[in-house]
């Protein structure tokens, strides 16, 4: 058995069981990246022996009989940019080049109380925005694996590791999900702590996760979850039941809408291609429809919003480095010092006028499919690509999943893209679990 196809939870069930280590988990993880990283290039910060270290002594742990949580001797790989007390968070700039913070972010410090041992630090875009890093597709090299969550992506596509926590402020987990083939989950807004992650805008910046399967996103999310009064836009609730209503499975099948959106023009042809023969697969249970006129300035404001905060956020980053950032960064801050109050709280509030649009279309509809990205990864590792298909749900704060469900004639990865209702995250998931099962029984 080649332990890294394994999946988080059967990992851990496995672990749980006594019938491998988590030494032996690690040591195979290690392994599988001594192979492919040269090529890759998934890490930031990796240290081997610490790795293992933490490894033994969750099997000693084990041995001792102590409480275990559901992702006990898991190795998890960690953005470069959600604060780590035991490793450097760098944020992808050569301005933060050495920074140790003193503590774990909030969901770094929930994935430890679980178990998981912190493989180390993925490689991130500068600041988490447009400039690439060095990480490459594992499909294919010479593409994009997406960004800003590039390297997370990256590893967990080609079983580095078994999952792996990105973030997203506009298209940065599920426009690298699709790109390099693997599940992506981005949870409601204000589900998942932000405490502790570089933070570059209160309205959009939202926490995710990549993985090998619907499970394994449910287990993370499910983890991951739980108020903390340190950020600001969480309210005290009981977190949702991910897993337990995955396993239930969809009781009737979901009503899907299938949603071009007014950014449509941007997808590729075999994307095009792609999504109609998806439409046409699903035949009755999809129907079609257009978003009204005002969904068409989503991208402006969520555009708004961000340069406004970028501008605020990495203030001192302009102020005493400004020569160390990309032209893209410099300019983008630039664009957003000149952004008015009265510009950004109008971006901000007509938000929550396209959400009770959506809340309509979702008193009919479980999900909304849409494509997670406009193809595939393009060629070359100058840029990213462009999250233009991620940007309105971003916006509205909605959960999202990318499924890697479709195949483009390179042939490289074209993920389908679900949108559900905010809050309502476990029924995306679940409708995400009865798309895939459904395309897989066709595939057969």
């Amino acid at each position: 058995m080649d332990l890294t196809d394994l999946s988080a939870a059967a990992a851990a069930a496995m672990i749980a069981r006594g019938e491998i280590s988590s030494l032996d988990l690690v040591q195979s993880c290690l392994a599988r990246i001594g192979e492919r990283e040269e090529t890759v290039q998934a890490w930031a910060h990796l240290d081997p022996e610490y790795a293992l270290e933490q490894a033994r002594r969750a099997d000693a742990a084990h041995r001792a009989g102590a409480p275990e949580g559901p992702l006990h001797g898991v190795p998890i790989a960690i953005k470069d940019i959600f604060d780590t007390r035991d490793l450097p968070t760098e944020n992808g700039s050569p301005l933060h080049a050495g920074r140790r913070p003193q503590a774990d972010a909030t969901v770094v410090a929930r994935l430890r109380q679980a178990g998981a041992i912190v493989m180390g630090k993925t490689v991130t875009t500068e600041f988490a925005m447009y400039q690439p890093g060095k990480t490459a597709n594992p499909h294919n090299p010479k593409h994009t694996p997406g960004g800003s969550s590039s390297g997370s992506a990256a590893a967990v596509a080609c079983g580095m590791v078994p999952a792996a926590l990105g973030s997203q402020t506009n298209g940065s987990v599920i426009r690298p999900a699709a790109f390099c083939g693997v599940f992506g989950y981005k949870p409601t807004h204000g589900l998942v702590s932000r405490q502790g992650v570089l933070a570059l805008s209160r309205p959009l910046d939202t926490m995710g996760v990549f993985a090998g399967d619907m499970e394994d996103l449910a287990l993370l999310g499910e983890v991951m979850m739980g108020f903390d009064a340190g950020d600001p836009d969480m309210v005290p609730q009981a977190a949702p039941k991910l897993r337990a209503i995955l396993a239930e499975g969809a009781p009737v099948a979901p009503r899907l809408v299938f949603v071009k959106s007014p950014v449509w023009d941007q997808a590729s042809a075999d994307c095009r291609d792609a999504f109609g023969e998806l439409a046409e697969f699903l035949g009755e249970d999809m129907d079609s429809f257009d978003l009204p006129v005002p969904f068409e300035e989503a991208v402006a404001r969520h555009r708004t919003i961000m340069v406004a905060d970028l501008a605020r956020n990495l203030a001192r980053e302009y102020e005493t480095g400004r020569e160390r950032l990309s032209d893209k960064l410099r300019e983008m801050i630039e664009e957003g010092q000149k952004v008015t109050a009265v510009d950004y709280n109008r971006a901000v509030d007509f938000a929550a006028v396209l959400n009770a649009g959506l809340a309509e279309l979702f008193e009919r509809y479980d999900a909304i499919v849409t494509p997670a990205a406009p193809g595939e990864a393009p060629e070359g590792l100058a840029a990213t690509g462009d999250p233009i298909f991620c940007t309105t749900w971003t916006y509205l704060g909605t959960p999202a999943l990318s499924l890697p469900l479709l195949e483009g004639k390179t042939p490289l990865p074209i993920g389908v893209q679900l949108v559900g209702p905010r809050g309502d995250d476990a029924r995306l998931l679940r409708t995400g679990r009865w798309l895939t099962e459904r395309v897989a029984e066709a595939a057969q």
